[in-house]
């Protein structure tokens, strides 16, 4: 008999599964033609990425992924189409982020412990700033979705 792959009793040796959701920020640009990503930029780090964080005990993916983009950007969203969920280690323990791509609805950054800046980029900009392959695999997928809408 299995359970949840990703959940605690796995019997994975290295621990349970560290679970994740993030957005693809987007907005219209200027005079609402051109689409721009928003990527946050991690000092702890050194990185820029999308913004995500770690679900909290008993929360569902889309609303910590709405809670993180909240919290990491100070805008507000509307989310859209799932993107492809993510794998990767950490520290020796797998963790999966679940993302979706989400249009910013209003909100204003104010810099924190996490994230010192924000960067609206339009995307071959965001391409090129981003630090992990990883996250130009989502900008990608954000892309090919935004293309078929």
């Amino acid at each position: 008999m299995s359970g949840d792959p990703h959940g605690p009793g796995n019997g994975d040796p290295r621990g349970p599964v560290i679970r994740a959701a993030g957005c693809v920020l987007w907005r219209r640009g200027p005079g609402g033609g051109s689409v721009e990503v928003c990527l946050v930029h991690r000092p702890k780090y050194g990185d820029f990425s999308f913004p995500k964080g770690k679900l909290k005990r008993d929360e569902e993916p889309l609303a910590a992924a709405v809670r993180e983009v909240l919290e990491e950007t100070g805008h507000h969203c509307a989310p859209g189409a799932r993107l492809p969920t993510c794998h990767y280690v950490v520290d020796g323990r797998p963790k999966v982020v679940d993302y979706w791509a989400a249009e910013a609805t209003g909100g204003a950054f104010t810099a924190n412990d996490e994230v010192d800046r924000i960067l609206w980029l339009a995307p071959d900009a965001a391409r090129a700033r981003l630090t992990q392959p990883r996250d130009v695999r989502q900008l990608t997928a954000f892309l090919d979705v935004l293309r078929a809408s």
